[in-house]
């Protein structure tokens, strides 16, 4: 409070006139004590540092485009986004379904669980993600030369950086449980890209070449720099909350919750990076470098989402524990315009400077905006329903969930197929935005008919729950 009232005086006297029921806004969101507030406290947090982090992300990638130029850094985006996508889902659900966990452990006081579940999630994730990983270098071994030969050092490091970044997923999820937002989000979307770039620098000017394998190998040190940092201050402020003590272990019933998770998860997360993903198997680098240039520029709309997501699972699972159903209709409501409204602004914002933001990462690169503008339909509808997925898992519908992400996948994977081959680059764009457009559909009806919320950005976030539940 006082830091507003310190910046209120140093405004002009119009502008404070002006600002003031912002202000106002603000300073009663920062001073309520409330669990609706601290959501919210929590969600512009996570806000705050996904525009940050956008900013980080999208000057790194400029600056390694600029580099290593089309080729090299297509290259690198395809094989980036392989190692996110592997890592996170040899987690195998635990990065999600300990927010679920250590909270109800909490709440029933049963500490020796909650120090067994922190354990057990990350042991569990570093031996899935290096099982994946070793499987990954025998494959190259055996069958290593029917691939592009640029391909095969990038990914051998990849398989060595998915341990560090199942970890971190981990970590992610045990912070965020405690509503430790900050230090849940910084290490993977601040620090982490930061150092990409600041190791890759120091690479080049050490004589390094300007390829996507030296920026394989700065990714690589940068994640575990960043990962076992993380784990260094997380595992110490737990056990500040824990304190020492035995560990007790409910792995049938964690791996139970967990798994359909892990489907849930990989499926969404296969969504968010396919498109990606199949462009680089059907096109060259060079065309993986433009549409990731064209998707990183657009994504920025989805760190609102992303932002709103972070905050809201914890404020479900309590809602839902304590079996307050209006209040968790009008919150899952509220979270829906959280997304929208911000993400329309942001993505017309985007849109209007598109142009000159693709042209920083090299003059082949403004190609992308067209792609910019179909993707962002695809984002928009996805923004009407909100974390409608979050909601469901956290009400133990994780099961629908699958179903639900099995045929958007199906439906994206056909989109991909039938487009990409007659339309190129657009057809990719095109097949993403109708696969969001048809899982924004699917998250609503599914929310509706099994807990009777109407989630969608115009619905009435006072009007009770219908009785259509199951």
């Amino acid at each position: 409070m006082a830091v507003i009232e310190t910046a209120e005086r140093l405004l002009p006297p119009r502008l404070r006139v002006r600002l003031a029921p912002l202000t106002r806004r603000l300073g009663t969101l920062l001073a309520d004590d409330s669990e609706n507030a601290r959501a919210q406290r929590q969600a512009l947090t996570a806000f705050l540092i996904r525009i940050l982090s956008a900013a980080i992300a999208f000057v790194s990638q400029i600056v390694l485009a600029r580099v290593m130029g089309e080729f090299e850094y297509g290259i690198f985006a395809f094989v980036w986004v392989i190692v996110v996508l592997a890592g996170n889902l040899s987690c195998l659900g635990f990065h999600t379904s300990i927010i679920r966990f250590l909270h109800q452990h909490r709440v029933e006081g049963d500490l020796p669980a909650v120090r067994g579940l922190t354990l057990a999630a990350r042991l569990i994730a570093l031996a899935s993600s290096s099982t994946v990983g070793c499987l990954g270098l025998l494959f190259l071994h055996l069958f290593g030369d029917r691939m592009e030969a640029y391909y095969l050092i990038p990914v051998s490091l990849a398989f060595f950086t998915m341990p560090m970044i199942a970890l971190g997923d981990v970590l992610d999820g045990t912070a965020r449980s405690a509503g430790w937002t900050a230090m849940a989000l910084s290490p993977t979307y601040l620090f982490r890209p930061t150092l990409i770039l600041l190791f890759m620098l120091l690479a080049i000017w050490m004589g390094a070449p300007h390829t996507a394998v030296t920026a394989m190998e700065a990714a690589l040190v940068a994640t575990y720099v960043s990962t076992l940092s993380q784990l260094v201050r997380v595992s110490l402020r737990l056990r500040r909350l824990h304190g020492h003590g035995p560990r007790q272990f409910a792995l049938g019933a964690w791996l139970r919750y967990s798994l359909p998770l892990f489907l849930v998860d990989g499926i969404g997360f296969l969504l968010t990076n396919a498109d990606v993903v199949v462009v680089g198997l059907y096109l060259p680098p060079d065309q993986v470098g433009i549409y990731y240039a064209a998707a990183k520029t657009i994504v920025l709309v989805q760190f609102v989402y992303f932002s709103v997501k972070a905050a809201a699972g914890p404020r479900f699972s309590a809602l839902l524990a304590e079996g307050d159903t209006q209040t968790l209709a009008g919150f899952a409501v509220q979270t829906t315009r959280w997304v929208f409204w911000p993400s329309l602004a942001v993505g017309l914002a985007a849109l209007a400077a598109g142009q000159f933001l693709l042209s920083l990462f090299g003059p082949g690169f403004t190609a992308g905006y067209s792609l910019m503008a179909i993707l962002f339909c695809g984002i928009l509808a996805k923004a009407m329903v909100g974390p409608g997925e979050v909601l469901l898992s956290m009400a133990g519908r994780q099961k629908l969930c699958v179903l639900l992400y099995a045929v958007t996948l199906s439906a994206g994977i056909l989109f991909y197929v039938l487009l990409i081959p007659r339309f190129g680059l657009a057809g990719a764009a095109m097949a993403t935005a109708l696969a969001m457009m048809v899982e924004a559909v699917l998250l609503h009806i599914a929310v509706r008919r099994t807990l009777g919320i109407v989630l969608f950005a115009f619905a009435n976030p006072a009007s009770k729950p219908s009785s259509e539940a199951s």
